[in-house]
């Protein structure tokens, strides 16, 4: 399959540059910068992008294009710092602009080029330096007001370099320039589709597991679900999937799961309640790393026990995603800074006794869904809302206990049912005569859900004061789940919302309203 590798210099839009390929149907991977030539190239890939960053190329120890990409006589399409670097590289010159360039921007086309849509074009730029001279070999093929080579092109040796940043949304015709190079200049072909990663990662799961037996630990997840039911296409009967009930559930989910499992799936399902395992492993824990990092490792132990009771089970199947790699990641792997630890990224323990297999490693959300709706999977279940692994552990904010917990199951069911019969999320489990009353759903909020904090209100129930603890509602709209707009929910539904928790939900007197973006803040508090 033809491919695309994305060298990555820091940018906070690197991934949206993955994504954007995808898009185009070519499939390509991240690497940091500095990674090296001999697993880049495996790759065996028909160009190479380099993404922006936020370094200066003059800067002592400033990230540099590596010499083989260089050798490659590949394409090379620098974005942004990726510009700046390649002219460096290439005997051009690089100097501060006496202007920076922050968002909208506008650049003239100067030379007609298949690369560039129209003379003048809106664009976004992220930028401090500008190229001065471009490097031998190189024409100008447009410029703003601040950078008099905005665009630069070598058609003989397929070099390109753009100041500007088309990944992002904001450059309104950035996607086309990115598929006009990965497939009219790399002559990538766009076969990366639902149907081919199937195939592709079917191929790979039966290398690796040959007659092995595999178990799938599954949460009622989106991704969960998908790579298991990807690892049963490839397997069948040597796959068993383990639901593990860790008491962090949303209402109604264990039932959910195992319905799902059992009668869409048709997969071997062995349901385990290790309700009191878990609270006992929470109880006054209140830093949430440590609560990924305790879920995660006896999320492990559990399957292990598990695994010894089937007798040979070698391999350990996970739903982690693409961003669960990315927000996951430290400075050793790249120049990203780690957010946050995934339960089923970094939380894992050291010496644990499986090899994992994770077919999704490398998908965005959107592309999951694609792929598990093409496996056959239920759209009820594809279109659920993204759910932590580590449940409602990093929803419950403060200590996790019984009462607390079933106070935010009760909090998060009244969320979900009022956006539901609202139209603002797809049909789930409400009974078809509520479902009547729904508009239909047209792709709105991308997740929602309650949040219980550990703060203390004073309030008036009754003609009595109450001191009592505040739920947060969030409910988020995004395509990616890298970045996310707070959704406007209308007021009256919101009034609804805070009306039935604070009726229905006991120890409870408040509610507000999350109106924060990713970035700065992430979708879940913890």
């Amino acid at each position: 399959m033809d491919a695309i590798a994305i060298l990555d210099f820091g940018s906070q839009y690197a991934q949206l540059i993955a994504r954007r390929v995808r898009e185009a149907h070519v499939y390509c991977e991240l690497f940091p910068f500095d990674a090296p030539a001999s697993e880049v190239l495996t790759l065996d890939p028909r160009g190479f992008i380099l993404s922006g960053g936020p370094a200066s190329v003059y800067e002592h120890g400033a990230p540099q294009v590596p010499s083989y990409v260089l050798q490659s006589k590949l394409p090379i399409l620098g974005i942004c710092y990726g510009m700046q670097a390649l002219t460096h590289s290439l005997g051009g010159e690089v100097s501060a602009s006496a202007q920076r360039e922050y968002g909208p921007a506008s650049i003239e086309v100067l030379r007609t080029d298949a690369l560039l849509p129209e003379q003048r074009y809106q664009v976004w730029m992220s930028h401090g330096d500008r190229i001065e001279t471009p490097p031998p070999g190189f024409e100008v093929l447009a410029r703003s007001d601040h950078s008099p080579i905005a665009v630069m092109v070598n058609h003989n040796e397929r070099r390109y370099g753009i100041q500007f940043h088309p990944e992002v949304q904001h450059t309104p015709r950035g996607v086309e320039i990115l598929r006009h190079f990965v497939i009219d200049i790399c002559g990538a072909k766009p076969t990366w589709n639902p149907a081919s990663i199937i195939d592709a990662s079917i191929e790979d799961i039966r290398t690796r597991i040959g007659g092995g037996r595999a178990i799938a630990g599954v949460s009622g997840g989106v991704d969960s679900a998908v790579a298991a039911a990807l690892v049963h296409r490839a397997i069948g009967d040597q796959l068993t999937c383990i639901f593990v009930n860790n008491g962090l559930l949303r209402a109604g989910e264990a039932q959910s799961v195992t319905q799902t499992f059992k009668d869409v799936l048709g997969a071997r399902l062995i349901a385990i309640d290790a309700t009191e395992s878990f609270l006992e492993a929470l109880e006054d824990v209140n830093d949430p790393e440590e609560k990924r990092v305790r879920i995660g490792e006896l999320f492990i132990r559990t399957f292990e026990e598990q695994a010894r009771q089937l007798g040979d089970a070698a391999y350990l199947v996970q739903g982690t995603i693409y961003p669960d790699v990315v927000e996951s990641s430290g400075p050793d792997r790249s120049i990203a800074a780690r957010i946050k630890t995934h339960h089923n990224v970094g939380g894992l323990p050291e010496d644990m006794h499986f090899d994992l297999i994770e077919p999704l490693r490398y998908l965005f959300k959107d592309e999951v869904r694609a792929v598990g709706l093409e496996l056959g999977l239920p759209s009820t279940t594809i279109n659920r809302q993204p759910f932590p692994g580590p449940g409602l552990a990093v929803r419950c904010l403060g200590v996790v206990t019984h009462s607390r917990l079933e106070r935010l199951r009760q909090a998060d069911r009244i969320v979900l049912e009022e956006l539901e019969l609202a139209g603002l999320l797809p049909p789930s489990e409400l009974s078809a005569t509520r479902r009547q009353e729904c508009s239909p759903f047209e792709g709105g909020i991308a997740q929602a859900f309650a949040v219980l904090l550990p703060v203390y209100s004073v309030g008036v129930m009754g003609d009595a004061r109450t001191y009592a603890e505040t739920v947060a509602i969030r409910a988020v709209t995004t395509d990616d789940f890298m970045t996310a707009d707070w959704a406007r929910i209308p007021d009256e539904i919101l009034a609804r919302m805070s009306n039935r928790i604070v009726n229905e939900v006991q120890g409870v007197n408040r509610v507000v309203y999350d109106i924060s973006s990713k970035p700065p803040a992430t979708i879940e508090w913890e």
